[in-house]
């Protein structure tokens, strides 16, 4: 069979042209209004929220939610995974917060819940979960300890739309969460984000703090009042309470984002027979196969092997760039974030990495990511299963 595996198959549609063309047809307002406005509102409704605030980016969702934990919350202590995207944590670090990692759980990618019950205390601000590619990644006694203890969930469900934890939607637990609609994820408005939220003041803030910092973006007139009575020599139009930028997107992406919402739902079906497909047909003697789906909707075929052969690694390596079969190691985000450059000086050396962080760690050199999106069919992923079983050691 004459098969190829790229990463992501495009996922803007002709559907979704056809609307983008249809808004052209006159003279309509490009930058950020109407259509920003009833997608926020059907994502919310989708969700299960009461807010959500769409922007530029997953990564501009990450820095805009960091820094109104800041403003309302104040500095402190915010617990991140090592398994995450470099945004997670370097806008932990831009909001003047202070990172401590954790390893993740073999079963979810997630971080570990143990360790982090392990590491609250009177400074933790907020966990900031990441749900990695389509697994659920909370955990229902980590859940209640939060809640008695009064700290704050984030969760950065950037990579997992739809999963769920019990019947909810993953990103509907916590005070806050971020999505990203970059190309390669479950649903694409080329480039763009939300943050969402049902606490009021947080959704005023990412309002505020999506735009400038300015007072006016806030559409709750009490929250903005506050700001004006205490700044009576400044225009109110031009009040600017927090330094920030821009991180708004337009009306091209919001419609683009409301026509891919219609068919979400769908296409994740489809994403979560693709993988348990895959799951039944790899080799659990080779790789890791006890992954935990209840509730996941992957987008990415996750390939981990069970032992740490370099010599195995690199021939399957190499068996899958001679047939096609694009894939990332180190799982996603670059692998293991401790092993950053940007987190020089903030990481533990890198000689105490293995020991500190050992699950991680074997992701990061014996861990890849293969592409799964709805178009592939049950023949290919076959084929694909047939190639990476027959990499013996």
């Amino acid at each position: 069979m004459n098969f190829s595996l790229p990463l992501m198959a495009n996922n803007i549609t002709a559907e979704d042209r056809a609307a983008v063309i249809e808004f052209l047809k006159g003279d309509p307002i490009l930058t950020q209004a109407s259509n920003v406005r009833a997608f926020e509102q059907e994502w919310s409704a989708w969700l299960g929220v009461r807010h959500s605030v769409f922007v530029n980016s997953g990564a501009s969702a990450n820095f805009i939610t960091m820094a109104a934990l800041r403003h309302l919350h104040g500095p402190g202590e915010v617990i991140v995974p090592t398994l995450t995207w470099v945004s997670d944590i370097s806008s932990v670090l831009a909001a003047g917060h202070k990172p401590v990692f954790m390893d993740v759980n073999p079963r979810t990618l997630a971080m570990d819940p143990r360790q982090v019950g392990a590491a609250l205390n009177p400074n933790t601000r907020a966990v900031f979960l990441t749900h990695c590619q389509g697994f659920d990644g909370l955990d229902d006694a980590l859940l209640a300890e939060l809640q008695k203890r009064h700290i704050p969930l984030i969760e950065d469900v950037c990579e997992s739309h739809g999963a769920t934890h019990r019947g909810q939607k993953a990103g509907s637990f916590g005070l806050a969460s971020n999505f990203s609609f970059y190309f390669a994820h479950h649903m694409s408005t080329i480039e763009g984000g939300m943050v969402c939220t049902d606490d009021e003041d947080f959704h005023q803030a990412a309002r505020m703090l999506r735009s400038h910092g300015m007072v006016r973006e806030s559409d709750n007139p009490e929250f903005r009042k506050k700001w004006e009575d205490a700044s009576p020599d400044l225009n109110p139009k031009f009040i600017f309470a927090w330094p920030t930028g821009n991180y708004r997107s337009t009306e091209i992406n919001a419609v683009i984002g409301r026509s891919q919402l219609k068919r979400l739902d769908a296409n994740n079906r489809r994403r979560t027979e693709n993988f348990q497909l895959f799951l039944s047909l790899l080799d659990p003697a080779l790789y890791w196969t006890d992954f935990q789906v209840e509730g996941s909707v992957n987008y990415a075929f996750n390939l981990v092997m069970n032992k740490p052969d370099e010599a195995l690694r690199d021939r399957l390596m190499a068996a899958m760039d001679a047939h096609g079969i694009e894939h990332r190691r180190g799982s996603a985000g670059g692998g293991n974030q401790l092993r950053q450059p940007y987190l020089a000086g903030i990481a533990p050396e890198k000689a105490d990495i293995p020991r500190l962080f050992p699950v991680i760690d074997h992701i990061h050199f014996f861990g890849f990511y293969i592409g799964n999106y709805p178009s592939l069919d049950a023949d290919r992923i076959r084929w694909l299963c047939g190639i990476l079983n027959s990499v013996r050691p």
